[in-house]
């Protein structure tokens, strides 16, 4: 597995993405096929927010840290070292660089995780390649 496998060369083209998290994630996912949506899978990893809504005020908490534990590090330890190095390509992750402005450092690394999460998802269902944002 690893290198070998095409799945898992196209999804390590993900910044953030290397060879342990590609393998495991083609490994532990497989197909992708049991999701719904990307925000399903994204919430099978723990990577969403908790809500505790009430009187149609809508209250958002912390991330809910169910599901693949390992996969979730694997995840947000990528999304670091992609925030790391942000201030000499945020041409090529504007949203990035600008949460990382707006919000507590954390609260953008796992935001870029759930990110991440949701493209890997979203290219082994459909079978497409990474594609970067231009800069606008």
């Amino acid at each position: 597995m690893g290198k070998n496998t095409t799945r898992c060369q196209r999804v390590m083209k993900v910044p953030g993405v290397g060879l342990m998290t590609a393998t495991y994630f083609v490994a532990s996912v497989g197909n992708g096929q049991q999701f719904h949506s990307a925000k399903q899978f994204a919430a099978w990893l723990g990577l969403v927010p908790r809500e505790f809504s009430s009187g149609g005020k809508q209250r958002l908490g912390r991330i809910s840290k169910r599901g693949e534990r390992y996969f979730r590090y694997l995840l947000v330890h990528g999304a670091r070292a992609v925030a790391a190095v942000i201030e000499r390509h945020k041409d090529n992750m504007p949203w990035l660089y600008r949460l990382l402005n707006k919000k507590a450092y954390n609260v953008a690394v796992v935001a870029q995780a759930n990110k991440t999460a949701r493209i890997l998802w979203s290219m082994l269902v459909h079978h497409t390649e990474y594609r970067t944002l231009s800069a606008v």
